[in-house]
């Protein structure tokens, strides 16, 4: 008898040990989520803001990459520092890249905290060959962490003038990956409307970025200046929401700090010249967490199809026509949306996005039993629970998957 009792207890034992294992694992799973990079764009200035305490604030608004505009070698090198301390990557700069590029970078290549080098930013045609050069010689030093820039919007060249400037980029510069800013939310007479060449760019950038294999990264505007007004949530949501859709695999805020400059009027970024948070700051936050809490429907997927729909649809996208494989029902009525279809290992998801900035659209949508949706916070919930009517603020999404 006594014998039976011990083996069941050593039985219950190892049972408990395997499930709180499990339960271990489970966490451990989820911890590991994928991580879509988040970069900000004129990030903590050197000098007296550069602490610890001001890389975690920066963290803890949900960034993972830090660009600050530093111009002297003992700053650059410090925050390198202090992001490897708290567990971010920074885009290094200073004078010595450029005029001794071999020498400086031998000096930094193995640090905790390098992100990449960061060579210009908006360049022309013109400047392709030298950004090229350049590039090389960083690469012949350090080919594991990448240069960076950041290309111009389709508005400056027209649409055929935009796939040549991709094209130069991609022949001349070829870096691993293909970055451009676009801020297409402007204040107007008639109040807040979105650029018609918006949604051009992310196709022509989308198209390149297939036809190279290379990753693209996306922006969305932080700070207001003149037509730019100060975002809101729907503001942010409609960029990187948009982006993401596309198949944008870093997201960059411009700005994070506020830039010193009085020509372009900047005010309310996310932290203001003199330090303190602006209401931005919190919005900001908010997005980050969104986006990483659905992180794993985007990052590393494969984008099979965007399309539009709406009484009028945005120039050089395509209408949909045929509805997505479970969906009895999608529609947006005369409302502009977008519904994006991509796929990430076995799985397949299909998100719908209102492109408006300023108003919720009600959406007509029933599937079968095979999908699911995938709230904000990650979980997912039989999609058939729902509907046919949805309510989707300015901006938003709604991530359906199978």
């Amino acid at each position: 008898m006594k014998k039976t009792l011990l083996l069941l207890i050593c039985v219950l034992l190892t049972v408990s040990a395997c499930m709180d294992a499990t339960k271990r694992c489970a966490r451990k799973g989820r911890d590991a989520r994928p991580e879509i990079p988040i970069l900000a764009w004129y990030s903590i200035p050197g000098g007296e803001f550069a602490t610890q305490e001001r890389y975690e604030e920066l963290r803890d608004a949900g960034f993972t990459h830090s660009f600050s505009h530093i111009y002297n070698y003992d700053d650059a090198i410090k925050a390198l520092d202090l992001c490897a301390a708290i567990g971010l990557k920074s885009i290094f700069m200073c004078p010595e890249l450029e005029k001794e590029p071999e020498a400086t970078v031998e000096k930094v290549k193995n640090h905790p905290g390098l992100g990449g080098y960061f060579l210009r930013d908006e360049p022309g045609n013109d400047a392709m060959d030298a950004l090229g050069e350049w590039a090389r010689r960083i690469e012949s030093v350090d080919s594991l962490h990448p240069c960076y820039l950041n290309l111009l919007p389709v508005q400056v060249f027209g649409h055929d003038g935009y796939i040549e400037h991709l094209r130069l980029f991609n022949e001349k510069v070829n870096l691993p990956q293909l970055s451009f800013d676009h801020y297409p939310i402007h204040q107007t007479e008639e109040g807040v409307r979105l650029s018609p060449v918006f949604f051009e760019n992310l196709e022509l950038v989308a198209q390149s970025a297939r036809e190279t294999g290379k990753p693209f990264w996306a922006f969305a505007l932080a700070t207001a200046h003149t037509p730019y007004p100060i975002p809101t949530l729907a503001h942010l949501r409609l960029q990187l929401y948009a982006d993401l859709c596309y198949g944008a695999q870093c997201l960059q805020y411009f700005t994070y700090w506020n830039p010193g400059t009085e020509t372009w009027n900047f005010h309310e970024a996310p932290i203001k010249r003199d330090g303190k948070r602006s209401p931005v700051y919190e919005l900001v936050r908010q997005m980050n967490r969104e986006i990483q809490a659905r992180a794993f429907v985007f990052k590393d997927s494969e984008v099979e199809s965007v399309y539009h729909m709406g009484a009028s649809i945005p120039q050089s996208t395509t209408r949909l026509e045929a509805l997505p494989e479970h969906f009895k029902t999608l529609s947006s009525g005369d409302s502009g949306a977008l519904v994006s279809t991509l796929r990430n290992g076995e799985n397949h998801y299909v998100v719908v996005q209102n492109t408006s900035p300023n108003d919720p659209i009600e959406l007509q949508i029933e599937t079968d039993e095979a999908v699911e949706m995938i709230r904000p916070d990650g979980e997912r919930v039989p999609a058939h629970l729902y509907g046919p009517l949805f309510i989707l603020e300015a901006g938003n999404i709604l991530v359906f998957a199978y």
